[in-house]
């Protein structure tokens, strides 16, 4: 265990998705106890705040979820229903703000369900043990077995207290051997396995943000740079879902009205070795990948589709860069295509 308080991730995170997000779609299905502060809020994407002014109903309020203090023989548990099959490569219990109220250990069983939620008759499989928790920190945990696939787990706290947020590191697993030959299919959807692997500049919203779900909710669930003062563009390098060929390309700017980037263009590498931790000279290579989208104008708060005659057809493809001039943000992007 690794214990911070910082926001240096440990090398199992890197690279990895938050299964247990609750913008992608995981939910808190139940917990024991949930008094001073509900469950729902340990699965927010956002950092937890603390607000020592801030009193509820049963008391201080705090940014995460906090049983009330046991008087009786037993723990606390919770169960999370992930945001999508994934494989778990680790996790960040995450104590902050909870200084004399935070658990002083927990574990995590995990369950694979094929279809629903669990029930009496579901086999949990322990693969965090009892492991001891600190005060207003984040608590690094490498899982051992990172191939088995999981929908669900169990969070125990022993015996009481309160989790800010509990981050679950992993990738997302898709059946692509389902997916036909000829199947069109967005390979850069993060359901399927994508991820943003480099960028230029994250200030607003990070860019897997744009290979989310749906069209967005807001401004703030795309990928939005700071505004660029001198020279340059901006950019992100995403790793597929699934090596495939790109023949259509969707860019979203909804929400996006002042601050929509002018022009973007879309490159394209077969890379299969290329790793998760891209180096400054892999980087530097990205920007003479071949080009798969052109140069496009962009419009406010608009979908643009671009198919053939503007897609070049480069053949299959691993890693994608996504470019910005200048800057700006997206709300999503769909490479819709067939795998390779």
């Amino acid at each position: 265990m690794t214990e911070t308080t910082d926001n240096n991730l440990p090398s199992f995170a890197i690279g990895a998705i938050n299964l247990a997000s609750a913008r992608l779609g995981a939910k808190g299905l139940y917990a024991t106890d949930e008094f001073f502060a509900p469950l729902e809020r340990m699965l927010n994407d956002v950092p937890a705040s603390f607000d020592p002014d801030l009193y509820d109903d049963n008391g201080k309020y705090m940014d995460g979820w906090e049983s009330r203090r046991k008087r009786v023989p037993g723990h606390d548990f919770a169960i999370v229903k992930l945001a999508m099959p994934g494989r778990i490569f680790g996790f960040d219990v995450d104590t902050s703000y909870f200084t004399g109220n935070y658990p002083p250990h927990s574990s995590i069983e995990a369950a694979f369900v094929e279809d629903g939620d669990p029930t009496d008759a579901t086999v949990w499989i322990e693969i965090l043990g009892k492991s001891p928790l600190g005060p207003s920190a984040h608590h690094f945990f490498e899982n051992a077995d990172k191939d088995r696939i999981w929908t669900h787990l169990r969070l125990h706290i022993y015996p009481d207290g309160g989790i800010a947020r509990l981050r679950v590191y992993g990738s997302a697993h898709f059946d692509w051997s389902k997916v036909g030959p000829a199947e069109e299919i967005d390979l850069a959807y993060i359901f399927h396995g994508a991820k943003a692997l480099a960028w230029s500049d994250a200030h607003y919203g990070h860019p897997d943000k744009m290979l989310g779900p749906g069209r967005g909710i807001n401004m703030g669930d795309g990928w939005e740079t700071k505004r660029r003062r001198g020279p340059g563009h901006d950019w992100a390098v995403i790793r597929l879902g699934h090596p495939g060929t790109i023949g259509r390309v969707v860019v979203d700017t909804h929400f996006f009205k002042g601050n929509f980037p002018d022009t973007c263009e879309l490159l394209g590498a077969f890379l299969p070795e290329l790793g998760d931790t891209l180096t400054e000279a892999e980087i530097a290579a990205s920007e003479n990948w071949k080009p798969i989208l052109p140069r496009q104008k962009l419009q406010m708060d608009r979908i643009h589709e671009y198919g053939a005659g503007a897609v070049a057809d480069i053949g299959p493809v691993t890693h994608v860069r996504y470019a910005m001039h200048p800057d700006g943000g997206t709300m999503r992007l769909r490479l819709h295509g067939t795998k390779a």
